[in-house]
């Protein structure tokens, strides 16, 4: 098993091709110039000590160094060991509202992005809990099902845009029907709680009997309210040129926060509602009730121990660049006392 700590630094490896060019150039440059002095075969004989071969080889060397130190920088990691580790924690879902009306700028940068900074955060502060990310606006589909890689799960969050789904509108009942069938499960014991970021536009009027399903599933359902009472416009991108929203009148639709929604929701869901707008209000309330929910023992899971390698690349890289610098590009003594090509006989 092995990882790669960085792997941006693998972009420096376009570097030899340029190199490996600029070096052919350069080769045929002083054949050109050669020619135009005098007789190649003639320059040759009057300069025995120089070797084509040579000047090859330290190219060779100087491309091999740098691609060793370029390969230290991405720091290959190798797993030596294997350790079974014993979890404990909750289940937990996000469902990010990514409905158009979520790129309102009333809050900065806009709505869409606030509520991402708020799952980051709250992904930062978990330890060994199972999270699952839901994508949902007219529609709702599952971006991560059930994971302990935070970092994955990262990843999956920043690339949400309402351009996943096609179907427009919202439709809460949506995100909370696919949380309790297929994220969540009855014979599950694990303790399970449902995060919904949303503006609380709910065009399907059936979010709070949705949320009638959480009893089932033994689920808790907290609600993040994101935008203002006062709403603000919808920022949106076509061809390139950012613009307002507008409807069919040619008016600038303005999309306001619906907490009443949200609290219901919540109520139903016997959780809570808290304003996403402070940042630091949303993380205390989720901590405390994570704090007040029991934690159930997950299976085993398998954890490699890593360790770097990029100390035999560093080596190797400096080992060739010195042989580089050292060589010669004269021909070796011991090689010329040889006579491999006969050029004494010839000389004669």
């Amino acid at each position: 098993m092995f990882e790669l700590e960085e792997k941006i630094y693998f972009y420096g490896l376009l570097l030899l091709p340029i190199f490996g060019a600029l070096g052919l150039y350069s080769y045929f440059w002083r054949r050109r110039k050669v020619k135009e002095f005098g007789n190649p075969e003639m320059i040759s004989y009057l300069s025995p000590d120089r070797t084509p071969f040579k000047s090859t080889l330290k190219f060779i060397l100087s491309l091999l160094g740098l691609s060793c130190l370029i390969i230290a920088l991405v720091n290959p990691k190798i797993g030596t060991r294997v350790d079974k580790v014993k979890s404990r924690g909750i289940d937990i879902v996000f469902a990010v509202d990514i409905s158009k009306s979520m790129l309102a700028t009333d809050v900065a940068p806009n709505r869409l992005e606030k509520s991402k900074q708020i799952v980051s955060q709250v992904i930062n502060r978990l330890e060994g809990d199972r999270i699952g990310i839901i994508a949902y606006s007219g529609s709702a589909f599952p971006v991560l099902p059930m994971t302990s890689d935070y970092g994955v799960a990262k990843m999956f969050l920043q690339s949400m845009s309402p351009e996943m789904i096609s179907a427009q509108g919202t439709s809460i009942d949506q995100a909370i029907q696919m949380a309790a069938s297929r994220y969540f499960s009855k014979k599950d014991k694990t303790n399970k709680l449902l995060i919904i970021l949303s503006d609380g536009e709910d065009h399907s009027n059936n979010a709070v009997e949705a949320a009638e399903l959480a009893d089932d599933v033994k689920m808790r359902i907290i609600t993040v309210g994101i935008g203002t009472e006062n709403g603000g416009p919808i920022k949106i991108n076509e061809n390139g040129v950012e613009k307002y929203l507008r409807d069919k009148n040619n008016q600038v639709v303005i999309t306001k926060r619906d907490a009443k929604t949200l609290t219901e929701v919540a109520q139903t869901g016997k959780g809570g509602y808290v304003d996403g707008n402070a940042t630091k209000a949303v993380l205390d309330y989720i901590k405390n009730t994570m704090a007040t929910t029991e934690k159930t023992e997950y299976g085993s899971a398998m954890m490699a121990d890593y360790q770097s390698q990029f100390q035999w690349f560093l080596g190797f890289g400096f080992a060739f660049l010195f042989l580089d610098l050292m060589l010669s590009e004269r021909k070796t003594q011991w090689i010329r006392k040889l006579n491999l090509f006969n050029e004494k006989n010839e000389a004669r």
